[in-house]
């Protein structure tokens, strides 16, 4: 954790996320500044910049990909990515001292040493005129670690007053700040198998889980989600696409049932793990877009008698985004932006390049 003691200069920093939902690009325009032990933080601006059906496909298969394509996708990713800022900012007064970008991870497979998130730094830099920093995993990896969760620092030092900090993306993942002490790990997936079976039925996403509630849940399926050797390997930290392209779509596409089953099952089985993970908890903060599906909330209200805390539709959008510039922060005042204790490297550390034009 940063020095308590320690003096830090506000900043101003765009933040940019892409999940593995392949939503788009969010960008947040926070200040970042410590007063005394606490840090704060103030969202200047959001927006979301959606991907086109072709980048979005070439994304979503990338790990398919010769080395060839996947250099000319990751140009194609960092150009757009740096039009979206320049848009962003055109007609913005306050301007950022820094970018900080996730980029898009492709792999993640830490138990190999590797992870991989495209988007050039130096891309970015160049075309938009701001630093930029980058690359937040490769060094936890490179310290033994899982590479993620990255967000529970965040959680910890800007959403302390809640249990847990859920997110509901294109995985669902959760970090819990008991006894002054950060742990985090993913739960499950949760819009990329949801988002797969709605576009069987011509929707980009489940809106209000409206088509899942028509759904029946299909027990075989559920059983064969839950026993997977991830639920029951109590040292297992992150997933990845890899575990849905591999496993869970393929499971999935092996049953012959109407896609209403299928996405009530999932549900189903989304919101038994969630429960699971928070049933000692009392207060847990849910963002990300699953936190507007209301039919899984329910679902695991039904689990739990931990208390669900849904913040403001900005909070729930752009928080990831919020804290990856957060992140930023942090690695520009040298300070650990990454927890052993989340991560299980050797130590804690602060990662991400920085490129500067």
């Amino acid at each position: 954790m940063p020095n308590n003691s320690k003096s830090f200069a506000p900043l101003t920093i765009l933040g940019l996320m892409s999940g593995t939902s392949l939503d788009g690009l969010d960008l947040a325009l926070c200040d970042f500044w410590k007063d005394g032990n606490r840090f704060h933080y103030n969202i200047i601006k959001t927006q979301t910049f959606p991907y086109d059906e072709n980048l979005s496909r070439k994304l979503r298969n990338l790990y398919t990909g010769s080395a060839l394509y996947f250099c000319e996708v990751e140009v194609e990713f960092s150009n757009f990515t740096a039009q979206c800022v320049n848009q962003f900012l055109e007609n913005e007064k306050k301007k950022p001292h820094y970018v900080a970008s996730h980029g898009h991870t492709v792999f993640h497979q830490p138990e190999k040493g590797l992870t991989k998130q495209i988007g050039s730094g130096a891309i970015l830099a160049a075309k938009t005129r701001i630093s930029t920093i980058c690359d937040f995993r490769t060094t936890d990896v490179a310290l033994g670690g899982q590479g993620a969760p990255l967000v529970p620092i965040g959680d910890a030092l800007l959403f302390s007053k809640y249990d847990a900090c859920l997110n509901l993306g294109g995985i669902s993942n959760i970090s819990k700040h008991i006894n002054n002490e950060t742990t985090a790990h993913d739960i499950s997936l949760c819009n990329i198998p949801l988002n797969y079976l709605a576009e069987q039925l011509g929707f980009h996403y489940d809106k209000n889980g409206e088509l899942a509630k028509k759904g029946n849940i299909n027990f075989d399926l559920l059983m064969d989600f839950n026993t997977n050797d991830y639920f029951i390997n109590n040292n297992a930290k992150t997933l990845g696409f890899e575990f849905f392209a591999n496993y869970f779509q393929p499971l999935l596409d092996s049953f012959n049932i109407v896609v209403e089953d299928k996405l009530r099952t999932v549900c189903e089985h989304i919101a038994l793990q969630i429960a699971h993970n928070i049933n000692d908890l009392q207060t847990v903060l849910v963002t990300g877009g699953g936190a507007k599906n209301k039919f899984l909330i329910e679902l695991i209200k039904e689990k739990t008698e931990t208390q669900l805390i849904i913040p403001d539709e900005q909070i729930i959008d752009f928080k990831e985004a919020m804290i990856f510039a957060f992140l930023g922060y942090l690695r520009v005042h040298k300070e650990h932006n990454c927890l052993q204790s989340v991560t299980d490297a050797v130590k804690n550390s602060c990662g991400g390049g920085i490129f500067t034009c």
